[in-house]
C-alpha cells in the first residue's frame, strides 16, 4: 500500500501531535494541574498513527492506560482530551475519569482503561456487535507486551477466530510491563507467535516505522473488513521515560539501552524520510510541527479555562436515578417456575430491542439468537 505525499504528511503531523502533548502532559503534571497520574506515549507514536491509519470514520478502537496517542490518531481533540486531563467539566468524560479513562463515543474510542488487558473483550464485544448488524465496520484493541500474558487476551482472541470476528488485535511491545523486561516473562519466540494457536494471521512489525505498521494493521484491517476475521500484529516499539509520571522508581533500564532506542526515534525517521524523498522540505515540516504547537497552547487555554465538575454532576455520574415502580397487575394466578419467567423476561426484551441477544442458555423455552445464522457478514 503506497502512501501519498497528503497521507505521509497527515502522519507526521499526527505523531508530532502526540508526542507534543505527551510531552506538554509531563510538564502540566510537574506542575499539579494534571489530576491523578498518566502515562507517557513518548516513543511509540507510529503505532497508533500507522494503525488508526487504516481505520474509516465507523471503526472503533479500544485503548490502554497509556492511551492518549490511541486517541489523538483516531482524532479526538487536544482541547477536550487536556481538560480530561485536568479534571474539568468540559474533558471528554467532563473530568470524571481522567489520563487513563478518556472515551469518545462519537469517535467510536469506546474507552481507554487502566486496568491490563481489560480493552480486549470489550473490543472484541464491539467487533461480535459489527457482524451481528451485518456492517463493515472494524475494531483495533491495543494492549501492551505485559497485558499480552493476561488470561483475558486468551479469551478473547479465542471468542474472535471461533466467531471470525472483525477485529484486530494490535500488541504494542515497548518490551518493559512497569518495570520487568518481557523476555523475563514472556515465553515463546514472540507474541505474534501466539496466533498461530488460534489458527490466525500474525505479523511481527518494526514499532518505530510508521510504514511497516500502516502495511501490517492495514491489511489486518482489510481482512477483517472481507469477513475472513481477527488477525494479531506485533509492533515492536519502546517507551522513552518511566512507566508512569508518578511512578518513581529506581531504573531498570541501563542508558546505554534507552539511548539506542532514542536514536530509532520514529519522528525524525518519517522525517528524514520525507525530505530525503523530496516529498516535503524541511521549511514544510517546521511549519507542521508550529501548527502543532498552536493548536497546544490553545488546548492548554481551554482546559485552564474551563470549571470542575459540581458536587450535581459527580453525584449524578455515581448514583442512579431513582426510578418509581409499580406492582404488576395480577395475572389471573398463573404461576412459573424460575426458569420459565426468566425465559420470559428474555424473550420480551429480545421483542422490544432488536440489539439485544443471549449467548449460551441450553435450557428447555431459552431464547438465542444464532450467531451462525444472523451473524453473517454483508
Amino acid at each position: 500500500m503506497t502512501l501519498s505525499a497528503e497521507q505521509l504528511e497527515s502522519l507526521y503531523t499526527t505523531m508530532v501531535r502526540i508526542r507534543r502533548f505527551d510531552e506538554k502532559t509531563a510538564e502540566l503534571f510537574q506542575a499539579g494541574l494534571v489530576k491523578g497520574t498518566a502515562h507517557s506515549y513518548v516513543g511509540e507514536e507510529a503505532v497508533a498513527a500507522g494503525a488508526c491509519a487504516s481505520l474509516r470514520e465507523g471503526d472503533y478502537i479500544v485503548g490502554t492506560h497509556r492511551g492518549h496517542g490511541h486517541c489523538i490518531a483516531k482524532g479526538a481533540r487536544l482541547d477536550l482530551m487536556m481538560a480530561e486531563l485536568m479534571g474539568r467539566q468540559d474533558g471528554y468524560c467532563r473530568g470524571l475519569g481522567g489520563s487513563m479513562h478518556i472515551a469518545a463515543l462519537d469517535l467510536r474510542i469506546l474507552g481507554c482503561n487502566g486496568i491490563v488487558a481489560a480493552g480486549l473483550p470489550i473490543g472484541t464485544g464491539a467487533a461480535l456487535a459489527e457482524k451481528i448488524r451485518r456492517t463493515d465496520h472494524v475494531v483495533i484493541a491495543f494492549f501492551g507486551d505485559g497485558g499480552a500474558n493476561q488470561g483475558v487476551v486468551h479469551e478473547a482472541m479465542n471468542l474472535a477466530a471461533v466467531w471470525a470476528l472483525p477485529i484486530v488485535f494490535l500488541c504494542e511491545n515497548n518490551q518493559y510491563a512497569l518495570s520487568t523486561a518481557s523476555k523475563r516473562t514472556t515465553a515463546g519466540p514472540s507474541i505474534a507467535a501466539r496466533a498461530a494457536g488460534y489458527d490466525i494471521p500474525g505479523a511481527r512489525v518494526d514499532g518505530n516505522d510508521v510504514h511497516a505498521v500502516f502495511e501490517a494493521v492495514g491489511a489486518a484491517v482489510a481482512r477483517a473488513r472481507r469477513g475472513e476475521g481477527p488477525s494479531l500484529v506485533e509492533a515492536v516499539t519502546y517507551r522513552w521515560g518511566g512507566h508512569s509520571m508518578r511512578a518513581n522508581l529506581p531504573d531498570y533500564r541501563t542508558k546505554e539501552e534507552e539511548r539506542e532506542w532514542m536514536e530509532r526515534d520514529p519522528i525524525a525517521r518519517l522525517g528524514h524520510h520525507l525530505v530525503e524523498d523530496r516529498h516535503v522540505t524541511p521549511i514544510r515540516l517546521k511549519e507542521l510541527e508550529e501548527r502543532v504547537e498552536i493548536e497546544l497552547e490553545r488546548a492548554v487555554e481551554f482546559a485552564k479555562a474551563s470549571p470542575e465538575p459540581s458536587v450535581e454532576l459527580m453525584e449524578a455520574s455515581v448514583y442512579a436515578p431513582h426510578v418509581e415502580v409499580r406492582e404488576p397487575a395480577p395475572t389471573g394466578g398463573r404461576e412459573l417456575t424460575m426458569a420459565e419467567a426468566l425465559n420470559e423476561a428474555l424473550h420480551g426484551e429480545m421483542q422490544r430491542d432488536a440489539r439485544v441477544f443471549v449467548m449460551g442458555g441450553q435450557g428447555r423455552g431459552a431464547h438465542r439468537r444464532d450467531l451462525r445464522r444472523d451473524a453473517r457478514p454483508a
